[in-house]
């Protein structure tokens, strides 16, 4: 299905789903895993990479910085050529879009080197915080300075992009960084680390969100050879060592991407099947599945895929989502659906993604006819009958335009405002849904 247009009006689908689909590789393994190449003495192979506007803007901030990196999109395939903690450029200016992993990832990796680097972003980026890793940062002895009079380079009192950071190496020592704004800012210190001139101690001062995003950090970097002493999740030691490349290392498909396709058959019926992909993945979105449990669809894992079937009553649910935030939108567009209301709690942070997501979810849900309360946490969503047609605003948010398609094959009358959108990480998933007729 093309998607050169400025919106793109969503069929509905008459008949219960019988379809088997494949997403792309995981955005969070894929840009985990280019960063600790970068890292590790040698030449890694990520099988089945993610190719999209995220990792593309990450493979070419590494390129811009000296590495060896080669992409081959036919295979999905990324070579890259780690110099052992090493960064080759001693000055680069690098622009990242609104790639939020790239930008929190590069914050850190970019303290290894000995020189002066810029690092900006879109106009979105330059209002995303980033100063508590900044400051978790300089507690380690680091320089970095928001740029002076840049647009948006501060955001309530927070420091966002663009940052000039002025790397002397990483000195090590023990910080203190919030955990309820963005995991992110952890993976980034606890990929780094290794790399430091001592021993880093990270101290939480608060609980951390979306906890699976550090398992899965934490278990790329043993992959890598890299252990960690911890406490829970309040406490991380990390001694000086050396990630080992990896000959061949396969990124199992994207389990937020996942998401949406097996929210289809909770929506229509019938059944999906998603290749690729294991209950038993490390990526933490796969939780998602266990929401749609809840709401009584059925759940088998067979060989290599798994399998959704929808309900025949589908059930509203009170859940916190604190740990599976990026999966919210997906079940807010399930919610209407329900023969009871649905809460969705816990995903304050989604307030600070590509777009206020509580807020463009709910503006959207009522443009639809849906009734739905906004929560400063999340939202509270209501069976809706009789939907109206809308023009669905993405904000320019691939999760607003994937999710909200979904109700497009139910319901007559959803069209998505520009559904390009979604090239920040599934630049195919308009042909992918596709394959659900």
């Amino acid at each position: 299905m093309p998607i050169l247009s400025p919106s793109l009006r969503i069929i509905p689908i008459k008949h219960p789903l019988n379809a088997t689909v494949r997403v792309p590789g995981s955005k969070s393994l894929t840009n985990r895993a280019l960063l600790i190449a970068a890292l590790a003495d040698g030449t890694t192979r990520l099988a089945n990479a993610l190719f999209s506007d995220d990792s593309k803007y990450f493979a070419k901030a590494l390129q811009t910085l000296g590495f060896d990196v080669q992409l081959d999109e036919a295979k999905r395939e990324m070579i890259v050529t780690g110099l052992g903690g090493k960064i080759p450029a001693k000055k680069a200016e690098l622009f990242i879009g609104n790639a939020g992993t790239a930008a929190r990832f590069l914050s850190a990796f970019l303290t290894l080197g000995h020189g002066e680097y810029i690092l900006d972003g879109d106009p979105r980026m330059r209002e995303r915080p980033i100063g508590d890793l900044v400051d978790a940062l300089t507690q380690l002895g680091c320089d970095i300075q928001p740029v002076q009079n840049a647009e948006g380079r501060m955001q309530k009192g927070q420091i966002c992009p663009p940052i000039k950071i002025s790397g002397s190496g990483l000195k090590g020592g023990k910080t203190k960084i919030a955990g309820d704004i963005s995991s992110q800012f952890l993976s980034a210190l606890l990929m780094t680390a290794p790399y430091a001139q001592s021993p880093v101690e990270i101290e939480l001062t608060t609980d951390l969100n979306s906890k699976p995003y550090v398992d899965m950090t934490i278990s790329i970097m043993k992959d890598f050879g890299v252990g960690m002493e911890r406490n829970g999740y309040s406490r991380f030691t990390i001694h000086p060592s050396a990630y080992l490349p990896i000959t061949n290392y396969p990124i199992e498909s994207d389990a937020s991407a996942a998401s949406y396709f097996f929210a289809a058959p909770a929506i229509c019926g019938g059944t999906v099947r998603v290749e690729n992909i294991s209950c038993n993945s490390i990526q933490g979105d796969i939780a998602f599945l266990d929401l749609l449990v809840q709401m009584g669809c059925d759940i088998k894992e067979e060989e290599n895929h798994i399998e959704v079937t929808g309900a025949e009553n589908l059930r509203g649910v009170d859940v916190d989502m604190r740990d599976i935030p990026d999966t919210a939108q997906t079940l807010a567009v399930i919610a209407p659906f329900a023969s009871s209301p649905t809460r969705i709690r816990g995903i304050a942070s989604a307030r600070v993604k590509e777009t206020d997501r509580i807020h463009a979810t709910c503006i959207e849900l009522a443009r639809l006819g849906v009734r739905v309360e906004e929560h400063e946490d999340g939202m509270t969503i209501y069976p809706c009958q009789t939907f109206q047609p809308a023009t669905i605003h993405t904000y320019n948010d691939h999760r607003m335009a994937m999710a909200f398609s979904l109700i497009g094959l139910r319901f007559d009358g959803v069209t998505i405002e520009n559904p390009s959108c979604v090239s920040k990480t599934f630049p195919n998933f308009f042909d992918v849904l596709e394959v659900l007729r």
